[in-house]
C-alpha cells in the first residue's frame, strides 16, 4: 500500500479514510485485530450454538423420560432423570453460565480493547485495513464496483 488514499477518491465513505499521520503499519495492525475479533465473534456463535443445542437436548430428555416409562422400563426412565435431566455440562456450571463467563472474562474486553486502540490509533475508524483494500481492488466504473 502507498499510503493514504487521496482525499478526491470517492472509492471509500468520508467515515472509512485513512486519518492524517495513520501508518501503513498501523492500519495493518488494526485489520489483523479486526480479524482477530471477528473470530472470536465466531467462535461466540459457536459457544450460543452450543448453549442452545444442549438445552434443546436437556429438554428432549423430558420425553425420553416418559416414553421409556410407558414402554415399561422405569428403572431407565430413573436413570435418566436422575443421571442426565439438568446435569452441569462442567462442574457447578449450566451452558448459560459458560456463555455468561465468556462474555465477562473474555469477549467484552476483546471488544474494548479492539475499539480503544481504534479510537487512540485511527480516530476510531472501523474496518480502515478492508476499505482501503475494497478502494485499491474495485474497477472504476464498473457497474458492479459503485464508488461507495
Amino acid at each position: 500500500m502507498n499510503g493514504p488514499m487521496d482525499e478526491n477518491d470517492r472509492s471509500t465513505a468520508p467515515d472509512r479514510r485513512r486519518p492524517p499521520g495513520v501508518s501503513d503499519a498501523t492500519v495493518e495492525a488494526l485489520g489483523a485485530l479486526s480479524k482477530a475479533l471477528e473470530t472470536t465473534e465466531r467462535a461466540r456463535g459457536h459457544l450460543y450454538a452450543f448453549h442452545q443445542l444442549t438445552g434443546g437436548a436437556d429438554f428432549e430428555l423430558d420425553r425420553v423420560v416418559r416414553l421409556l416409562r410407558e414402554a415399561g422400563h422405569g428403572r431407565w426412565a430413573d436413570r435418566v432423570e436422575h443421571d442426565l435431566v439438568g446435569r452441569n455440562v462442567v462442574p457447578g456450571h449450566w451452558t448459560f453460565q459458560l456463555v455468561e463467563e465468556y462474555d465477562a472474562t473474555y469477549y467484552q474486553p476483546f471488544k474494548d480493547t479492539e475499539a480503544g486502540a481504534r479510537q487512540a490509533l485511527a480516530d476510531g475508524v472501523d474496518h480502515l485495513f478492508e476499505a482501503e483494500l475494497k478502494a485499491r481492488r474495485r474497477t472504476g466504473g464498473h457497474p458492479g464496483h459503485p464508488d461507495t
